[in-house]
């Protein structure tokens, strides 16, 4: 091996020994063996020939201004005869083309629960979704985003079974609890019971069940369970996966007498899975899922150690804060919150970023407005997308009580006016919400029903008895393609709108991720975000009026007009030229560019 490659193998060693030393003492030894031997398998047979120093590097951004990413399930368009992958590869190709670089497919694994979330086998596909060629497929035209759902699994898996018959593997796979422990101090995301009685030969036993009593924990202080995920991993990536969705993962590690989230050995976990991928697939990414407060989010970013080095836990986190706080300002026609927020996240290094987005096949989350709103504005928040179709699931609390988890709605739906009541101004509300989203620091994903201005699906949520269903319509590929041929329907205004702004935004390099961000403070019906300046000098300026009526340009503040006035501004649409006179429409969106 040449010294270089000597250097490189020995410095990874030696991380995963420290790591693995962290979560399991002196067995560290045995489990690094055993994880070598599955490291050393998949290198023989993976497609991936790491150059050592890229697989070393960690400062070479993996993205740029062109990606944007699509968030569907396998089946959320289906067309007769036609398996349901095949579908929507298909759809994205002939519908967005290279406008998208990326698709997130949600769990495509058999599951007894949970559209997906509850896996029965982790190496299978769906039959009734298709099969790894049609995975494969879609990986081949984009770059693909699969979940590791590694926290709980289907208690109708085999490890399940194995556990109640008491046969190996599975027999040590989960989490026995005495059901008279005191678990009060345990963070839930739901308000269903933690402890769920199971009959097994050994008489009542009771498992740890974070989500659902479907959804079984599994006990990560065991190294045969971390191994089994490890070797899941890799052959998610054998099978072209790019980015990894690692669910539910805050939740992983459990120590009695703790909150049980967030734990030091749960971020262990994610910076072994880094250490690992960034080794043996360069290019991989991890984003982590983590829908709790705004700081406890982004501590998956690992930042608290740049001082020893660049961060090295997820490559990505979402941007939990940002759907709700979107909402509340494009509802309130007031952004000095959202401004404030924004203002306050903090600087990224070039190899972290953030995954941004407005809805997603779960609710939208309201625990990351903690310490953001105060309770009475997320009240009034929450009646108001009640009267606008929504529901609102709960979350159980230490003390015995529920308090709100998050919005169950549509995006479009939840567009459908501001505090005072529906209005005319819906999509191009919606618009400006989508503009802001794609326009600020980070990656950006559409979930479909995003794309397509989907209603309520109330008869969803009435089939499954699941809030969440309510935002999971499946649409029949014939009914969608007459609705996007069609001029005038929502369907048609928003989907073509949103293809002008994709376009216009893979082709700005001050949309990079990590080109600088900067809000400029502004009057508060006004978001004003500036991009860059880039090495050439080029810079970008985004406005925004987040209110129903026109902004006159005069009264958007001292800095924006100054930054109005510093430079040659154009528009970034030749289809709507800039005046720096006269009045911004309601829920205007204007893309500046100078390039001095």
């Amino acid at each position: 091996m040449p010294p270089f490659e000597q250097i490189v193998h020995d410095t990874f060693s030696n991380t995963v020994h420290d790591y693995l030393s962290h979560l399991y003492g002196p067995r560290a030894g045995e489990v690094q063996r055993r994880l070598n031997q599955r490291l050393e398998h998949f290198k023989s047979l993976a497609p991936f020939s790491p150059n050592p120093v890229e697989a070393s590097s960690k400062n070479a951004p993996s993205w740029s201004e062109k990606d944007q990413w699509v968030i569907s399930y396998g089946d959320s368009i289906i067309e007769d005869s036609v398996p349901p992958l095949a579908v929507l590869s298909d759809f994205l190709q002939k519908r967005l083309g290279d406008r998208i670089s990326g698709v997130h497919v949600l769990p495509f694994f058999p599951w007894s629960s949970d559209d997906g979330f509850s896996v029965i086998h982790y190496r299978e596909v769906n039959p009734d979704l298709g099969d790894w060629s049609h995975i494969r497929e879609l990986a081949s035209h984009y770059d693909l985003m699969a979940d590791l759902v590694l926290n709980h699994v289907s208690r109708e898996s085999l490890w399940f079974v194995d556990y109640l018959s008491g046969s190996l593997p599975g027999r040590d796979y989960f989490i026995e609890v005495d059901p008279d422990t005191d678990v009060s101090q345990v963070v839930r995301p739901r308000s269903s019971p933690l402890l769920v009685p199971i009959s097994t030969r050994r008489g009542t036993r009771y498992l740890w069940a974070t989500f659902s009593e479907d959804q079984l924990d599994l006990n990560f202080e065991n190294p045969d369970v971390l191994l089994e995920f490890v070797g899941i991993l890799l052959f998610y990536l054998e099978q072209g996966t790019r980015i990894v969705r690692l669910d539910a993962v805050a939740f992983l590690w459990k120590k009695l007498g703790t909150a049980c989230i967030h734990l030091p050995e749960t971020h262990t976990v994610v910076r072994l899975l880094r250490a690992i991928v960034d080794h043996v697939a360069p290019g991989t990414l991890l984003i982590t899922e983590t829908n709790v407060p705004h700081q406890e989010n982004i501590s998956y970013f690992g930042l608290n150690r740049l001082p020893e080095g660049a961060p090295d836990e997820a490559h990505m986190v979402y941007q939990f804060a940002l759907p709700p706080l979107l909402l509340h300002t494009l509802t309130r026609g007031e952004a000095s919150t959202l401004q404030s927020w924004l203002s306050s996240l903090p600087v990224l290094p070039d190899h972290c970023t953030y995954l941004n987005f407005t809805a997603s096949h779960d609710g939208i989350g309201v625990r990351p407005l903690e310490g953001l709103l105060p309770d009475h504005e997320r009240d009034a928040l929450l009646e108001l997308m009640h009267k606008f179709g929504g529901f609102v699931s709960m979350r159980s609390n230490p003390d015995g009580s529920d308090t709100p988890y998050e919005i169950n709605i549509t995006w479009f739906e939840a567009m459908r006016g501001t505090r005072r009541g529906p209005d005319p101004w819906q999509i191009a509300r919606f618009l400006c919400s989508q503009a802001i989203m794609l326009s600020l620091q980070g990656i950006p994903a559409l979930y479909i029903h995003t794309l397509t201005g989907t209603l309520n699906d109330v008869e969803g949520v009435e089939r499954s008895g699941r809030l969440r269903s309510i935002n999971r319509r499946r649409w029949q590929r014939s009914e969608l393609d007459l609705l996007l041929d069609s001029p005038s329907t929502p369907t048609h205004d928003v989907f073509h709108a949103l293809n002008r702004l994709l376009d216009q935004r893979r082709q700005e390099p001050c949309f990079h991720p990590n080109a600088a961000q900067r809000v400029l403070v502004s009057a508060p019906e006004l978001l004003a975000v500036e991009r860059g300046p880039l090495h050439d000098g080029r810079r970008l300026l985004a406005l925004y009026n987040v209110t129903d009526l026109p902004l006159p340009l005069e009264n958007v503040g001292d800095a924006v007009t100054q930054a109005l006035e510093n430079h040659a501004w154009q528009a970034l649409d030749p289809g709507n030229p800039w005046s720096a006179e006269g009045s911004l429409p309601p829920y205007a969106v204007r893309w500046l560019v100078a390039d001095r």
